[in-house]
């Protein structure tokens, strides 16, 4: 059977983040993602129907000290993936990505991602902040709903 879904997903990520034409930011492919999957298991969510993915979830853990760099825009978003190696104890969750298909939006899907991908990585490590960098409202209020389920202080970074 076709991913129809799959297709609409990367025209949706493209469009929206414009990751390629950045080289400031991560730009997700299958290396990116093999990384990711190093890094912890939990980074990269996705909900799927019969017909391919409808919702997608990044987190990165990384330390309180990249997490205070990216956010003082010392590092970019790339840095921040190429600075952060398995085998440290993590702290802070970088709230990176998540992208919903227009018809499955309002009904949860990403917070219950993030949420899943931050409690698997506090059985693992002892997160103690979250952190964003908006591109949107929705963003920020998927951020700060996580937050506060959590009870974990949100920093963002700023425009």
């Amino acid at each position: 059977m076709k991913n129809e879904n799959l297709d609409r997903m990367i025209a949706l990520a493209e469009d929206f983040f414009a990751a390629k034409n950045d080289p400031d930011q991560i730009a997700v492919d299958e290396e990116v993602m093999d990384r990711l999957r190093k890094i912890h298991p939990a980074t990269l969510g996705e909900v799927a129907d019969e017909h391919g993915p409808i919702a997608w979830m990044l987190v990165l853990p990384t330390t309180r000290q990249l997490m205070e760099q990216f956010l003082g825009k010392k590092i970019t978003e790339r840095e921040l993936l190429d600075l952060t190696n398995g085998g440290t104890t993590f702290d802070a969750v970088y709230l990176c990505s998540a992208l919903v298909l227009p018809e499955y939006r309002h009904k949860g899907l990403a917070r219950r991602l993030a949420l899943e991908a931050v409690r698997a990585l506090q059985r693992d490590y002892p997160i103690r902040e979250l952190f964003y960098w908006s591109f949107s409202r929705e963003g920020t209020r998927l951020a700060e709903s996580v937050s506060r389920s959590l009870d974990l202080p949100l920093s963002r970074r700023p425009e």
